[in-house]
């Protein structure tokens, strides 16, 4: 019994270990593709599109009741989910991937998890006591997280790997690059925005929806005509068609590995530890893009790249340690008893994984 309970709490860390390197693949072979001049709304319609066709048959066979359970507000919420979750989220974090590098867009990524900690505040799915280690930790680890975050957009700082020759050109160069990470940075943090807001959304439909493979189809067809509109409207692509193996398998494996399979696998984890939990694994994704970056694109790492990376990663774990904390027993009584000490109001926990208030 021990090591079956042992199994089910590691469950969670090795699915999303295993999202952030199936995410990783993605955005090596997707940051090439764009360079080819793929249309990004051209790109995620199809991605959604064959996530949407991997994951009917499942739906169909696993959950078929999940169609009577259907009402037109979880319908709606699916839509605005597709709309924050995949739709916008990756149009601008492929905006931001264009103008930047895949290593510097997974180090942005990893402010995900704090901007949706100070979102769910106000909803009330996180509650701050700083009169307890973990309340205190969470505020810690925010205040480092965005810190970091500074870094990586006011500071670029000289090469460290890969660094170029210095020449005129290459000063032009530089110059013209810098330009292009300050735009880049503006996309990426929308990108952290919506995405944040995609995970408290998440969390509610899976607390009154349990039907994961059907909710993620469904939030992929939802994506897949708004990016399709988007698309016509926005970019007005001349072609449909894909040019050449390498977009065609970035598509076909984005669509059903990182889209199809990340999202049921993403939805689960925050029904199982909660948003900000899912949200922290981000920092496996940029150390798998670093390794593929660096030894496959010939990827050059700045050093504000790489202080703001551990900024914010230090920022993550700190955050991540204040939420395994609150969700001990023995530390949530304890602090109840220092609250009853000093006479000060009940100390109110914060949701616990598999039990996320609706907001």
């Amino acid at each position: 019994m021990a090591k079956r309970d042992c199994f089910d709490q590691w469950k969670p860390v090795v699915a999303m270990v295993g999202v952030s390197f199936a995410s990783a693949i993605v955005n090596i072979s997707l940051k090439k593709a764009l360079n080819q001049g793929m249309s990004h709304l051209l790109f995620i319609t199809y991605r959604q599109s064959i996530s949407a066709i991997f994951l009917i048959p499942i739906v169909c066979f696993w959950e078929r009741k999940c169609w009577k359970h259907l009402t037109c507000g979880i319908l709606c919420s699916l839509f605005f989910s597709g709309l924050l979750g995949a739709t916008l989220t990756q149009y601008f974090f492929l905006v931001g991937l264009r103008y930047t590098s895949p290593t510097y867009t997974c180090a942005f990524i990893n402010v995900v998890p704090v901007i949706t900690f100070m979102l769910a505040l106000p909803l009330r799915q996180e509650k701050v006591n700083l009169k307890i280690s973990s309340g205190r930790a969470k505020v810690l680890g925010t205040i480092v997280c965005v810190g970091g975050a500074l870094v990586l957009i006011l500071y670029k700082g000289m090469p460290v790997i890969n660094a170029p020759k210095s020449s005129p050109a290459m000063l032009q160069k530089a110059k013209h690059d810098t330009e292009n990470w300050v735009i880049g940075s503006i996309f990426l943090a929308l990108g952290g925005i919506v995405w944040a807001s995609w995970f408290l959304i998440q969390s509610w439909i899976g607390k009154f929806y349990p039907y994961q493979y059907c909710s993620t189809a469904l939030l992929c067809f939802f994506s897949a005509i708004q990016s399709a509109i988007l698309c016509v409207a926005v970019e007005r692509p001349n072609s449909w068609t894909l040019k050449g193996p390498l977009q065609i398998f970035t598509i076909i494996y984005a669509g059903i590995v990182g889209s199809g399979l990340g999202y049921v696998s993403m939805s689960w984890c925050v029904k199982q530890r909660g948003p900000v939990f899912t949200a922290a694994f981000s920092p496996f994704l940029q150390i798998f893009v670093a390794i593929f970056g660096v030894s496959l694109l010939h990827e050059q790492i700045n050093l504000g790249s790489i202080l703001g990376s551990i900024l914010v990663i230090i920022g993550m774990y700190i955050l991540l340690w204040g939420k395994s904390k609150e969700a001990d027993p023995d530390h949530e009584n304890a602090s109840e008893k220092v609250g009853d000490c000093n006479h000060t109001l009940p100390v109110t926990t914060p949701t616990a994984a598999g039990s996320i208030t609706s907001g």
